[in-house]
C-alpha cells in the first residue's frame, strides 16, 4: 500500500494521480471534521475543497508521516477562523454513516441506538476532550498527530484523551451502557 506522502511526492512530481487517491482518501473525512465546527456540510464541503486548494498550491514541505495531521490541522484552522465571530466548538451530532445493507434489521437499530447514545454523551463532554477523542479514535491519528491538529502538547492530548475516556464511561454509564471500554 502507497504512503500519503508518496501520493503527495507523486503529485508535487507531477503525477496527477497523488492528488484524486488523497482526495479520494480524506474528502469526506476531513468534510465531516469540518462540519463538527460548522455545523453546515455544504460550508465543510468548500472548506475542504480549500484545504486541498492551498496544500496543492502551495507544495509545502511536509516531513514523513505527517501528511495527514497537516491536513487535519489546516482543516480545522480554516473551520474556526470561518466561525470565528462564534464560539469555538465541535459536534458529531453529523458523523452517521449508512448501515450496511447485509446487516439484520435488528443489528441495525442496536447499532443506530448505541450510535445515538454514544454521540448524545460525546456532546456532553468538553469540547476538548471531545476533539481529542474524535481524532484518536475515530480518525485514528497518534498522539502526536493530535496534538500538532489541536495546537497542544501530546501530554495535554495524552490527560485530554485519559479524562475524555472516564468521563465517557460514566456518561455511557449513565445511559445504560455497561460494557464500554
Amino acid at each position: 500500500m502507497v504512503s500519503d506522502e508518496e501520493l503527495y511526492r507523486r503529485y508535487v512530481n507531477g503525477d496527477e494521480t497523488g492528488l484524486d487517491e488523497l482526495m479520494k482518501k480524506y474528502g469526506n473525512p476531513l468534510t465531516m471534521y469540518i462540519n463538527g465546527y460548522l455545523q453546515d456540510v455544504h460550508e465543510a464541503e468548500d472548506l475542504m475543497i480549500e484545504v486541498f486548494s492551498y496544500l496543492f498550491t502551495k507544495k509545502p514541505h511536509i516531513r514523513d508521516g505527517g501528511l495527514k495531521a497537516y491536513m487535519y490541522k489546516a482543516a480545522r484552522h480554516m473551520a474556526l477562523r470561518h466561525k470565528s465571530k462564534r464560539r469555538h466548538s465541535f459536534s458529531l451530532d453529523d458523523l452517521d454513516g449508512e448501515p450496511d445493507g447485509k446487516m439484520l434489521v435488528e443489528d441495525v437499530v442496536r447499532t443506530k441506538e448505541r450510535n445515538r447514545i454514544l454521540h448524545f454523551c460525546m456532546g456532553e463532554l468538553k469540547p476538548d476532550y471531545r476533539e481529542a477523542l474524535y481524532l484518536t479514535y475515530f480518525e485514528g491519528m497518534s498522539y502526536l498527530q493530535a496534538a500538532e491538529v489541536m495546537g497542544k502538547s501530546v501530554k495535554q492530548i495524552t490527560n485530554m484523551v485519559y479524562r475524555g475516556k472516564e468521563r465517557l464511561c460514566g456518561l455511557l454509564e449513565r445511559e445504560g451502557i455497561t460494557n464500554a471500554e
